[in-house]
């Protein structure tokens, strides 16, 4: 695998993944990261260039210094040639077998090569599967006009507005934020995911909402591969569009900015769904999936 580091080069690779949208999601996202300021420290690597096919982005070595921090030692893959997979992702000088990491994509078919390789490493995984949202594709260029016309859409619905007793502010989050979002993230609660939070709080956009007194009700943040993660509002406050609210000011601050963002979600969570779908977000057909990796050693 190659290390792609020029800026050019990372310009014509990320044009090209955006043609393979929603599948390259992952990557796509990473690599705007990568792009600007690379907070995250990543790196990307590509099987041949400029005719690649396989893609994927992680922490360069010197963050992957844990090597239980699943947070951390995260991988992101696109391919075009899934049945060539299984030779990449064999590569320990692709990905370290020896330690727990995990693997997002969002393309099924990645895990038929991830279970042969991982038997004959002797690595358990552990795998999700979710459904993805995302705005149509043409939103992560849309124009002025575009924008406004969709800003219109996205308001907290009157029915929801009536239903609250008191004034609520909106607010960006920071990392004084971090202990409650860790907290209430039902893939956190441990000192390793605090650390993960705190560092996307320090490097990327939180929106939450306020309540009367100041306290923290209703909030979401995103990450490294610009993806909405760790959603959460409190029982007392849910049904009043406090997450309409949030979604309104994070889609202008994410057009401002050109960052592409999108979401997943829990087959079971259909009130979320309904939201998203109300809110114009698309339900992706090729779902978000990921294999949580990990060394018969640590199991």
């Amino acid at each position: 695998m190659l290390v792609l580091r020029e800026p050019q080069q990372l310009q014509i690779l990320y044009d090209s993944l955006e043609e393979s949208i929603p599948e390259s999601l992952k990557v796509y996202g990473a690599l705007f990261h990568i792009r600007n300021k690379n907070p995250f420290n990543l790196e990307v690597l590509v099987d041949a260039w400029p005719e690649y096919q396989t893609v994927i982005t992680r922490p360069q070595k010197e963050e992957m210094k844990d090597d239980l921090d699943y947070y951390t030692n995260t991988y992101h893959i696109f391919t075009k040639a899934p049945d060539k997979l299984e030779e990449v992702l064999a590569c320990p000088q692709v990905i370290n077998w020896e330690q727990a990491f995990q693997i997002q994509g969002c393309q099924e078919s990645l895990g038929k090569a991830l279970q042969k390789v991982a038997a004959s490493k002797s690595v358990q995984i552990d795998y999700l599967r979710t459904m993805l949202f995302m705005f149509e594709k043409s939103t992560f260029g849309a124009t002025s006009a575009d924008k406004m016309d969709l800003m219109k859409l996205i308001q907290v619905p009157k029915l929801l507005k009536d239903k609250r007793k008191e004034t609520f502010q909106s607010t960006f989050l920071d990392v004084s934020h971090a202990g409650l979002v860790n907290e209430h993230w039902e893939w956190g609660k441990n000192e390793k995911s605090l650390k993960y939070i705190e560092h996307c709080l320090q490097n990327f956009a939180g929106f939450g909402v306020l309540n009367s007194e100041g306290n923290l009700i209703s909030w979401f943040l995103s990450e490294q591969s610009c993806e909405i993660r760790m959603a959460y509002t409190f029982p007392k406050y849910r049904g009043q569009g406090h997450m309409w609210q949030i979604g309104g000011n994070s889609v202008a601050y994410f057009f401002s900015k050109k960052i592409p963002f999108y979401v997943h979600v829990s087959e079971d969570k259909e009130k979320t769904q309904q939201v998203l779908l109300s809110f114009g977000f698309k339900n992706v057909l090729c779902g978000w999936h990921q294999w949580k990796c990990t060394p018969k050693k640590y199991c």
